[in-house]
């Protein structure tokens, strides 16, 4: 008898016990993700990147664990894969087309796990025929900032700095010097 009322009780309750199941399975989760995240880093890594590279995979797993529980509360699949094709499409283009805030994002997650880049190196980023040179001073979630030799900051984003040469520099580059120009006002005087 009792057996059949915790199988009625959990049948008008599935909904709910799903729910806390998810909540309650979130933090194991949480600690997966992040060994799995550590096992891909390479060398020694800054903690305020790890923070940042944490806190966007901690966002992701939440809206993954949302869209199921949310499954089980009687959002339609159809209309959830519809609604989910559409928002990975858009993402898609969101996160990788170079024009994108978002792909910004993901460069930030790929920077992090290559490390090949980090905070202090000297980099030149080579771009066609331009290049630029500086000194990595911070790798945030949107841009990696630069000083440059000069003492000038440059402000370079994400995806640009994934999809751009960049040469990690063995020493400190010499400051270039400005050409002298001289400016003639008026017609040149002949001796």
């Amino acid at each position: 008898m009792e057996i059949i009322e915790v199988l009625e009780l959990f049948a008008s309750q599935y909904k709910l016990i799903v729910t806390i199941i998810a909540i309650l399975v979130f933090p194991l989760l949480l600690k997966i993700t992040k060994k799995l995240l550590e096992k891909a880093i390479k060398g020694k890594v800054d903690l305020h990147r790890k923070y940042r590279a944490e806190l966007l995979l901690k966002i992701i797993l939440a809206f993954v664990v949302l869209c199921l529980v949310l499954v089980f509360w009687g959002i339609e699949l159809r209309g959830l894969l519809v609604l989910g094709s559409s928002l990975f499409a858009m993402l898609g283009v969101a996160l990788f087309a170079a024009w994108s805030l978002l792909s910004n994002l993901t460069a930030f997650l790929l920077m992090f796990i290559q490390n090949d880049c980090r905070v202090g190196y000297w980099v030149r980023i080579i771009d066609g025929a331009n290049h630029i040179e500086g000194r990595i001073v911070e790798m945030g979630l949107m841009n990696v900032v630069l000083e440059h030799i000069d003492g000038h900051r440059v402000i370079y984003p994400n995806n640009l700095f994934v999809t751009r040469p960049v040469m990690v520099l063995n020493k400190e580059p010499k400051p270039t010097k400005a050409p002298v120009i001289k400016r003639i006002i008026g017609p040149k005087k002949h001796s």
